[in-house]
């Protein structure tokens, strides 16, 4: 069974950008609210300044805080297909094209060195096979390059490896805070969503975000922000609903989590009711804002399909009415009739000008007449042709069939390395149906392409970059004769992917250990990276770094030597272990040294 897990993230307290107000509120409210909606509290984890921790664990929002938590879930907890909100409120930034999100030590002027990289957090949470939605109520940064709209890097890697992502504005816009409510206008329209029931799905819930964030700015005077979504193909992301429906809230003993201002006419409503008067209607409107201890707020126009209601004057109904709706039906009764008579007459007429032989009946014109037996002869079923052997394809052949099928991507503006253009070439041929005079050779197109597809996984897969791999090999149709390949690769990658990101903690946890000018913190380092095993992946990364450190120590021993510390020089270099690249220079050094 699917366990549902919640990860939020709020930081106020900028250790190098402006305070933000509400981001910690927004994580602790989104928290708190799942916990009461259907997650297992113990499977909901905030990460703000002044979080609880996690046993002996920090949850203090420092970037190896984050990617420590993360990598403990994915090692010990998280199993193929458990759910996951990911909920992020903060600063984040663009650098060299790329987003960053920005914990609480997040500094402008080293980005790199500081910020979380959009693009590894995605590939973590691809790795790990989560149903995931990632919530991000990003403040753009001010800064060094951080002006730079932030979002559109982050929408193309939600694309490019098929992600449920929500961000709280448009590129080119601002995220909005109101200390009047003392969340943020993107978090408020969220919150109103999951006590409403509209995160069942994710289609709902972008929906509802679409519309409602948009409305709340303009009731708080602020300019819009319009919610961007992109919504994975592969996977419907459903909430773990208990009893809440769609536009019906139940009564239950939770206590309102944000005072926000409700819309009365609309799916956010908690009853929908019908106004006899203008009067009972503002009575009505201010005893739900007392039951409900919501500030009674002014009604706010909805748009969009099926987001409006309207209040009816009078919901008696009149008698003309009931006539006009019983004239009405009595009509439509009537043009029934006259169309089943004049159907059947046809029908007899056709059967009277029919020559006997043909006159036979079937399901689709049925002849009414009783007592008549037609009987037909079927003809004789043809025997099914069998198939011819398929000959082996020459090479000349294969080359020439690929190269025309290269020529259908370029006149469909599509790329031949990029995974999802060369699926959507493969959904376009499949599209051709039997006997249309193109078929064979978008058959032939669709075996090539998924070929070039499982290519360009492969070649992923040996550069590590294993998010990119699975989500390539995942496109692959069940219907297609490399599903089975692509599955026994994808599974093959998914325990490999595990076993890299457990060989990379070890060696970011040796580098840890490096004090510079202490050539025995480089011994221990290189101790630690030998635990890779060499039939692992990431091994030619610890081999790298065991000989870079190698060599750092061989010059710190020539350092020594050099101010006339031979001794000390030679105990230095016998630090250096046998089989790095460094090993053969420090024994002749320390042999030269030793004559000395």
């Amino acid at each position: 069974m699917a366990n549902n897990w919640a990860i939020t993230i709020g930081i106020n307290q900028y250790q190098f950008f402006q305070p933000l107000a509400c981001a910690q509120a927004d994580a602790e409210a989104l928290k708190n609210l799942l916990a009461i909606e259907g997650f297992s509290p113990q499977q909901c984890l905030l990460m703000t300044e002044t979080s609880s921790p996690l046993g002996d664990r920090s949850t203090y929002p420092t970037k190896e805080n984050i990617l420590l938590l993360l990598e403990d879930l994915a090692a010990a907890c998280w199993q193929p297909e458990d759910k996951l909100w990911f909920f992020f409120s903060g600063y984040g930034v663009n650098y060299n094209g790329q987003d960053y999100l920005m914990p609480v030590e997040g500094n402008s002027l080293r980005v790199e060195e500081t910020g979380i990289e959009v693009r590894s957090l995605f590939e973590s949470l691809q790795v790990a096979a989560l149903d995931t939605v990632v919530l991000l109520d990003i403040n753009r940064a001010s800064g060094t390059q951080a002006e730079t709209p932030i979002g559109l890097e982050t929408i193309e890697l939600a694309q490019e490896l098929q992600m449920s992502v929500i961000l709280s504005c448009q590129p080119e816009q601002f995220s909005y805070e109101s200390s009047e409510i003392g969340h943020s206008l993107f978090t408020v329209a969220l919150l109103e969503a999951v006590r409403s029931g509209y995160s069942s799905d994710f289609a709902d819930l972008e929906r509802y975000l679409s519309v409602r964030t948009p409305e709340l700015c303009q009731h708080h005077w602020l300019p819009t922000q319009n919610p961007v979504a992109v919504i994975s193909p592969t996977k419907e992301f459903i909430y773990p609903q208990l009893e809440v429906q769609k536009e019906q809230r139940v009564e239950e003993k939770l206590p309102a989590i944000i005072a926000a201002p409700s819309v009365q006419y609309s799916h956010v409503a908690t009853e929908q009711r019908i106004w006899e008067t203008e009067e009972d209607e503002e009575k009505g409107r201010r005893s739900d804002a007392q039951k409900d201890d919501f500030p009674v707020s002014p009604k706010l126009p909805m748009t969009g399909n099926n987001f409006q209601l309207k209040p009816i004057a009078n919901s008696t109904p009149q008698f003309w009415q009931l006539f006009l709706l019983w004239g009405a039906t009595t009509i439509l009764l009537i043009c029934l009739i006259a169309v089943v008579f004049f159907r059947n007459k046809a029908g007899f007429r056709v059967e009277e000008i029919l020559p006997a032989s043909l006159k036979t009946t079937t399901p689709e014109t049925h002849v009414a007449k009783p007592l008549a037996v037609v009987t037909t002869t079927l003809p004789t079923p043809l025997e099914p042709e069998t198939p011819p052997p398929a000959q082996p394809i020459s090479p000349i052949l294969q080359a020439k069939q690929r190269a025309q099928a290269l020529s259908e991507l370029s006149k469909l503006s599509l790329k031949p390395t990029q995974a999802s253009d060369l699926d959507s070439a493969i959904s376009t041929a499949r599209k051709i149906k039997p006997g249309e005079p193109l078929y064979e050779e978008a058959q032939q197109n669709i075996v090539i392409w998924s070929n070039m597809i499982l290519e360009l996984a492969t070649v992923r897969a040996k550069q590590r970059q294993y998010a990119g791999a699975l989500a390539a090999a995942q496109l692959i149709d069940k219907d297609d004769s490399l599903y089975t390949k692509a599955q026994e690769s994808i599974r093959q990658w998914r325990e490999q992917a595990k076993q890299y990101v457990s060989n990379q903690t070890v060696l970011d946890a040796a580098n840890a250990l490096i004090q510079p000018q202490q050539a025995s913190t480089y011994n221990r380092a290189i101790e630690v990276a030998k635990k890779v095993a060499p039939d692992e992946p990431g091994f030619d990364d610890a081999q790298k770094s065991i000989d870079q450190w190698s060599q750092k120590i061989l010059n710190l021993a020539n350092r020594r030597a050099n101010h006339g510390e031979f001794k000390a020089a030679i105990e230095t270099a016998t630090l250096i272990p046998e089989g790095t690249t460094a090993y053969k220079q420090a024994r002749e050094a320390t042999q030269k040294w030793q004559n000395k």
